[in-house]
């Protein structure tokens, strides 16, 4: 039923092959868009950290404003705004 492709990588401009199993994959999962990239940039583009400034993630240490705890968060806090460890945070949420 599906027939091996051919297309070219977004990123690198290679050709590669998208192949009959992974079309029939595809559809299974109601995916409706072809890759765009080869599989060596799709592995190198999810290995790059999600800030996407080419380094580790930054976390900032704090105290919880509800249990006093110590904890870590990714975004610099500010004195205007409450910090909550995840505990306090899931609490207040539900």
């Amino acid at each position: 039923m599906y027939e091996d492709k051919t297309l070219v990588c977004r990123d690198c401009g290679a050709e590669f092959v998208f192949t009959a199993g992974e079309r029939e994959f595809y559809a299974e999962k109601g995916f409706e868009n072809e890759p765009t990239r080869c599989k060596e940039c799709r592995q190198a583009r999810k290995a790059r950290p999600a800030n996407g400034r080419g380094g580790p993630r930054e976390s900032f240490e704090t105290t919880c404003a509800a249990c006093g705890a110590p904890t870590t968060v990714p975004f610099i806090p500010r004195s205007d705004r409450p910090i909550y460890c995840s505990e306090c945070f899931a609490a207040r949420r539900a």
